[in-house]
């Protein structure tokens, strides 16, 4: 049987109280096995973005259990998430969060300082396609570029899972295909766990897994026999 990354039973997550109360999660079981690339698929609101807080140490449960690698995340202290997140966690997000007054070798150097055993910046930089790139502000880049800084200072830190939420959100066709090229081959070369949260299907041919979200539940997950190159992608 496959190794999992991750297991979560009965996952519940509901913000505030009362009528007005959100429920996000309602009681999610669901195993993901180690090395895989997995797309979580669903609209706005459906709990996908939730359940990547929650196992990626950013956010609680209010009910249930999540588990990485038979590691008890709900248990954990504030200061035991963080220590998690820094060992094994990298995050990227739409929006790409780079210093601005940094050049693109600083702002991957800044997670490496604090990793435990860090990739050196420029060669992340060089993995995602931007050797020539290294003394460049956001500023000077696409918006492709910043974001491939933002998965080379995510996969700096030679993490063991990679959270990507909406990572292609706000680019077009062709750049986020080079973006999922990038995500393939961080799998494919460090091994790591990719886990991908959109609302575009089409980004689901490429994915070993696919978890179907609606209305806070998995509606389905489905195992790719055929999966295709982001370049086979209809966008």
């Amino acid at each position: 049987m496959a190794e999992m990354a991750f297991t979560t039973k009965g996952l519940t997550k509901v913000y505030g109280t009362g009528r007005s109360a959100v429920h996000a999660l309602r009681g999610v079981d669901l195993e993901i096995p180690k090395g895989e690339i997995v797309v979580l698929l669903g609209p706005s609101g459906s709990g996908k973005s939730t359940l990547l807080n929650i196992i990626g140490g950013l956010d609680r449960s209010t009910d249930g259990v999540a588990a990485f690698q038979e590691q008890n995340l709900t248990d954990m202290s504030d200061r035991e998430l963080t220590k998690y997140r820094r060992q094994y966690v990298g995050f990227v997000f739409q929006f790409y969060n780079l210093m601005p007054s940094l050049t693109a070798h600083e702002n991957v150097e800044l997670v490496t300082e604090i990793a435990d055993d860090p990739m050196d910046p420029d060669e992340a930089l060089a993995m995602v396609g931007l050797k020539e790139r290294v003394d460049h502000f956001p500023a000077q880049m696409s918006g492709g570029e910043q974001q491939r800084v933002a998965i080379a200072r995510a996969v700096a830190k030679n993490p063991t899972v990679l959270f990507c939420d909406e990572p292609t959100g706000a680019l077009d066709s062709k750049t986020g295909k080079s973006v999922l090229n990038v995500l393939r081959d961080v799998n494919q070369t460090l091994g790591a766990t990719v886990l991908i949260v959109t609302h575009a299907a089409s980004q689901a041919q490429m994915a070993d897994r696919v978890i179907h979200f609606a209305d806070g539940n998995i509606r389905q997950v489905v195992k790719n026999e055929h999966k295709l190159t982001p370049e086979e992608i209809e966008w």
